[in-house]
């Protein structure tokens, strides 16, 4: 019973939560045989720093969004 307990708390803080996920700002794309793509750098440095020894290249993620400043604001009537 503790454990429907337990996950539910989560599911409910994991559903209600209000901070919005948003897409970091730069992606590495790895050179070689099969290589990826690794979206999850939100410095450029830190995306260099990824691909130093590695080969390949640092982009822009075409799905972040430059406007994006922070949580949404709603307006008082």
């Amino acid at each position: 019973m503790p454990t429907v307990a337990v996950v539910s708390v989560l599911f409910a803080v994991l559903l209600l939560g209000d901070d919005a996920a948003y897409a970091a700002p730069w992606c590495a794309q790895y050179s070689g045989m099969g290589g990826g793509t690794n979206c999850g750098f939100y410095s450029f440095q830190q995306c260099m720093a990824a691909i130093s020894g590695n080969g390949g290249f640092c982009t822009q993620n075409q799905f972040e969004n430059p406007y994006w400043g922070g949580r949404a604001r709603r307006r008082e009537r």
